[in-house]
């Protein structure tokens, strides 16, 4: 008979098997951020560009004390474009390079402030062209001096009312401004420090409807870049020249059926509705205006000169004047004659004057060896300054 097996000793009980855990969450599955999480991010980073902002104006203050301390000038044109420059080409967005301009133009303005009271001259009223530019270029942390004419600016810092002054030089539709030309003839001495290139938007501005216009009031140069829109839409306006467009949206403020070619800015000013936009005939409507001061600025590596020639009335004076600027490698940008009734004593005939703007500074090596070869060719030969060439910017 078979033996029985010796029972087994008890085993423990196996515990019931967990449930596997969940593979953990992939990171773009976290918590969607929230609004007082983002509200909380823009505030630290608020506070840190704060602190920054005004370490940044206390480094200003001390360059201004020692730039005091050396007799150099607080603002520098070249330097401030430099610092723009640099600014764009660090930025990876998503802000437009537009946006980060006008913040670095603040403040810079803003820095210059703390430094010294700087004092700019412009044809007036405010909200003209010419005051855009001068906000364009030195921004609102300057004291912007309105007044009545271009005589009246050069003026100004020929008297040293002001630091400087800002003027329009010539229009891509209309071409050169003589009121601007005449006065550098008879104010010599003052200098061009910079140049501003300003995009020109004009509006059709009022407070009727558009088919409602009796008179278009504005700036002769302004009705002029305009007048095909204008025969076009309007044939039926009388066009009135005044002295400024800021002045013009003044008058259309005031009268009933009265409409002003002006600036966006202007109307908002005026309190003016934009009967019609961006009405300038040529899409590319730029003023280029000249900053002027009692000095050039210096050599940046991408300047240009300006200079007035004197020239008698005789046939191929005016190309062997300027034949050694090609000799030399200069090249020539821009070309105004302007007649002048003066009459030298040994000679009969009147003679010419000649806006020239060339490429490089008045220091480069070729462009004073080129200037010095023209002035012997000349009656005279009057330089207007070296600075640095500007871009386009919005008005």
């Amino acid at each position: 008979m078979a033996r029985k097996s010796a029972p087994e000793p008890n085993k423990p009980t196996p515990a019931p098997k967990r449930p596997a855990a969940p593979p953990p969450a992939p990171p773009d599955a976290k918590r969607a951020p929230t609004l007082p999480m983002l509200r909380g991010e823009i505030d630290r980073i608020d506070k840190e560009l704060v602190e920054l902002l005004n370490r940044r104006a206390e480094i200003a203050v001390q360059i201004g004390q020692l730039k005091r301390g050396q007799g150099l000038d607080v603002w520098s044109s070249a330097r401030e474009d430099e610092v723009v420059s640099r600014a764009l080409a660090a930025s990876k967005g998503p802000l437009q390079p537009e946006t980060l301009r006008l913040i670095f133009r603040e403040l810079m303005s803003g820095s210059r402030a703390l430094q010294s009271a700087l004092r700019v001259a412009c044809l007036g009223p405010k909200y003209s062209y010419s005051h855009l530019a001068s906000v364009a270029k030195f921004g609102e942390g300057v004291e912007h001096v309105p007044v009545g004419s271009i005589a009246a600016v050069f003026e100004e810092v020929s008297r040293r009312h002001v630091h400087f002054g800002i003027v329009p030089l010539e229009n891509s539709t209309d071409g050169r401004i003589a009121d601007t030309l005449d006065m550098f003839i008879k104010t010599p001495g003052l200098k061009i420090r910079a140049e501003v290139r300003l995009r020109i938007r004009h509006c059709l501005l009022g407070k009727c409807e558009r088919g409602q216009v009796r008179r278009v009031y504005s700036k002769a140069q302004a009705l002029s870049q305009c007048r095909y829109w204008l025969g076009k839409n309007l044939p039926q306006a009388t066009l009135i020249e005044v002295v400024s467009t800021a002045a013009a949206a003044e008058f259309a403020q005031r009268e009933p059926f009265a409409a002003a070619i002006a600036s966006h800015p202007a109307g908002e000013a005026y309190g003016l509705d934009v009967l019609d936009a961006n009405i300038e005939d040529q899409q590319h409507n730029v003023t280029r205006f000249a900053v002027i001061a009692e000095r050039a600025e210096n050599r940046t590596g991408n300047d240009k000169t300006t200079m007035i020639i004197r020239l008698s009335n005789e046939a191929g004076s005016l190309a062997k004047a300027i034949a050694p600027f090609e000799k030399n490698g200069v090249n020539m940008t821009w070309i105004e004659s302007f007649p002048t009734a003066e009459v030298p004593a040994d000679r009969s005939n009147p003679t010419y004057l000649f806006f020239v703007d060339i490429e490089g500074h008045m220091e480069d090596e070729n462009v004073k060896r080129a200037i010095e070869q023209v002035r012997k060719r000349c009656d005279r030969l009057e330089l207007l300054g070296s600075y640095p060439r500007g871009g386009s910017v919005e008005s």
